[in-house]
């Protein structure tokens, strides 16, 4: 069983919320902040500042000099990371436990008082262009997400690729920077975590003594979006210069990652596509040999979610006769109660997860920022197992009967473009 993580959480006077986790079984400390701020929160003409942030406050602060940040974290014996989603973005220092200061005082620093500036601004949009092409336009399938949620929403922020546009970036002044900065990267935005080797008395301290001080950011407002629900299928055709073999994608939207429904979605994703005995792999693949590969997600996010079902095509199978033998399979989903043995395997699956996605002290650091920020409930790392072990087959049927329709889908084909699929 998943063992009950600690926690003590507390508010500083600028909103800034605190959450502290002690774990002496390895002398590590992670101090992490996690910005409610992702690519949801851009202007559509604006896209790709959230993830353009995640690197440009790396280039300084007042007191960090260009360049400095990574050559600070390495030579005292600490890495560091960031990442970005439509939601949020995290930062994250580890470092042996005596550096708790260091860790404290660099993403205090960087919230204080980070260096904006033109030189920033211009390295940056190179580094992001560069990742664009590496990660996107010269990936095979690399467009894939991208595709499926510009078809997915039509008004929702979530329309767009998290990377953005680098159009937007090159048409955007630095004075839209140090706003969007101003705006977003302040205490009452954020959560710090710091985790691991510490001595909480001296944490608090040390938290006050570099966070305290930071003025509280002008309180954010954010828009509500009225998504109408899908109720025809919808059709999309999308070429990709970076492949050889086509695609079928089938994407259904569904709620809030925060609700019951999207973990019965989680649990229906793992039963359709988790390893070699799951059934769409073992009809498909196995069985069948009509398909490459086989896949099942449920992409949830904070307002809605977009569970994904995707398929490659081995050698004449046309796309069609695969999605006739997902469809089958969400049929009998929709018709048929998983047994007791189907239930308890699945339920293992999610345990095994559960205890190691917080084996870590960086996982459980990551975790307690996500409960609090996203699902507005820490205490979910205890208790969402929980959740999951009470989730029944009627459940199961009764969410795919109500989300996995196909009048309430995209149908991509993602296919070569003509040039390629002729060499």
């Amino acid at each position: 069983m998943a063992q009950k993580v600690e926690f003590e959480e507390y508010d500083l006077e600028n909103g800034l919320h605190v959450i502290l986790h002690q774990d002496h079984t390895a002398p590590v400390v992670i101090t992490s902040v996690m910005y409610h701020v992702g690519a949801k929160d851009e202007r559509p003409d604006r896209t790709g500042f959230a993830h353009f942030f995640e690197h440009l406050l790396f280039e300084g602060t007042a007191n960090i000099g260009r360049g400095e940040w990574f050559k600070i974290v390495s030579s005292n014996g600490g890495n560091n990371n960031a990442n970005t989603s439509d939601d949020r973005t995290y930062y994250y220092e580890v470092f042996p436990s005596n550096n708790l200061a260091l860790g404290l005082w660099m993403e205090s620093d960087r919230m204080l008082q980070p260096v904006i500036n033109q030189i920033g601004v211009d390295t940056q949009n190179e580094v992001v262009k560069e990742e664009k092409r590496q990660r996107v336009d010269n990936q095979p399938y690399g467009n894939f997400i991208a595709e499926v949620k510009k078809n997915m929403f039509d008004v929702h922020p979530y329309r767009w690729a998290t990377i953005g546009s680098m159009e937007h970036l090159d048409a955007s002044t630095l004075d839209e920077f140090i706003a969007f900065n101003k705006k977003y990267y302040v205490p009452n935005n954020a959560v710090l975590v710091v985790a691991g080797d510490i001595d909480k008395a001296q944490a608090k301290d040390l938290i006050q003594k570099y966070f305290g001080s930071i003025p509280r950011g002008a309180d954010i407002v954010r828009e509500t979006y009225d998504e109408k629900p899908i109720t025809e299928t919808r059709k999309a055709v999308y070429n990709d210069p970076n492949i050889q073999i086509p695609a079928i994608v089938t994407s259904y939207r569904t709620p809030s990652m925060k609700t019951r429904e999207s973990r019965v979605l989680d649990m229906i994703s793992t039963l359709l596509s988790d390893g070699k005995s799951s059934r769409l792999y073992k009809r498909i693949v196995d069985d069948k040999k009509m398909a490459l590969q086989i896949g099942a997600m449920n992409f949830s996010q904070e307002d809605h979610g977009m569970y994904i079902i995707y398929g490659m095509p081995l050698g004449n199978t046309s796309l069609e006769a695969i999605m006739k033998e997902v469809d089958d399979e969400i049929v009998k989903l929709q018709t048929e109660l998983l047994s007791d043995t189907e239930m308890q395997k699945l339920k293992n699956i999610f345990e095994n997860q559960f205890v190691n996605s917080n084996a870590t002290v960086q996982g459980v650091a990551s975790s307690l920022a996500t409960y609090y920020m996203l699902y507005g409930d820490i205490n979910l790392i205890n208790t969402e197992l929980g959740i999951y072990n009470s989730i029944t087959p009627e459940e199961i049927r009764a969410v795919a009967q109500k989300y996995l329709n196909p009048n309430q889908r995209l149908e991509l084909s993602y296919l070569p473009t003509e040039k390629t699929a002729s060499n």
